[in-house]
């Protein structure tokens, strides 16, 4: 959440996207994870002039105000990435991929800043999914 850290992660996002023939009208995912990196990229993206709008899911509906699980400028005609801080297991990802896509929305991806090489990549392609990691923990660690 510095701002050093939502500066660079931003513009990487939005790269390693591209470079993935990935490019999504809005990015998001489970709360509290997945929020800054979201926010990071729809900041990058506006000021490079190609808008993604962040929505973030939460882990349950609120029993007041809208009541929604999605909140955020999503639209069910959207093409999504679902955003992850650190894919583990996969469940985070796997549960937000469900909640977008009962809302209507079409997932094209999902991206991490951290893949711990703990079979959650896996468990979230055998969904179909693309997955894209700006690093690896053993890329962090130096270890192979």
């Amino acid at each position: 959440m510095s701002p050093e850290g939502l500066s660079i992660i931003g513009p990487l996002a939005m790269a390693t996207m591209h470079e993935a023939g990935l490019y999504p009208d809005s990015v998001g995912g489970l709360t509290l994870g997945a929020d800054p990196v979201s926010y990071s990229i729809a900041y990058a993206s506006s000021l490079a002039g190609t808008p993604i709008r962040a929505f973030t899911v939460r882990k349950e509906s609120k029993a007041h105000g809208t009541g929604r699980l999605i909140e955020g400028p999503f639209h069910p005609t959207d093409r999504t990435v679902v955003i992850e801080d650190v894919i583990t297991t996969g469940a985070s990802a796997l549960r937000a991929i469900a909640a977008v896509r009962s809302a209507g929305a079409t997932v094209i991806g999902v991206l991490a800043v951290v893949d711990r090489e703990e079979g959650g990549r896996e468990a979230i392609a055998a969904e179909g999914m693309p997955v894209l990691a700006l690093t690896t923990i053993s890329g962090l660690t130096g270890s192979a």
